[in-house]
């Protein structure tokens, strides 16, 4: 009996290069308390969680607290460079 023919493997399709146009057009516009309000319900609903899930909800809670101070970081120095570019240019 012969060997079943095998179809040759299709070849993987290349994965678009990832662009986050939505998360960078929130930080060039987002004020602090835009900010803020998108991160109190998250937190509100992992102080609700009881049981084995409240131990991954404090996990959360820390990467979501350094994602909070990583975007105050972000819109700090936003705003200190548009400070710059509207301050003086080179010397009078």
């Amino acid at each position: 009996m012969p060997p079943p023919k095998s179809q040759p493997a299709p070849e993987p399709e290349a994965l678009p290069t990832p662009s986050y146009p939505a998360v960078e057009s929130f930080i060039e516009n987002a004020s602090p308390e835009e900010i803020q309000s998108l991160f109190n319900p998250i937190k509100e609903g992992l102080n609700a969680l009881k049981g084995p899930r409240a131990e991954q909800g404090k996990k959360i809670q820390t990467a979501l607290a350094s994602a909070e101070e990583l975007l105050g970081l972000l819109l700090e120095t936003r705003e200190r460079l548009i400070a710059e570019s509207k301050g003086p240019k080179g010397r009078r």
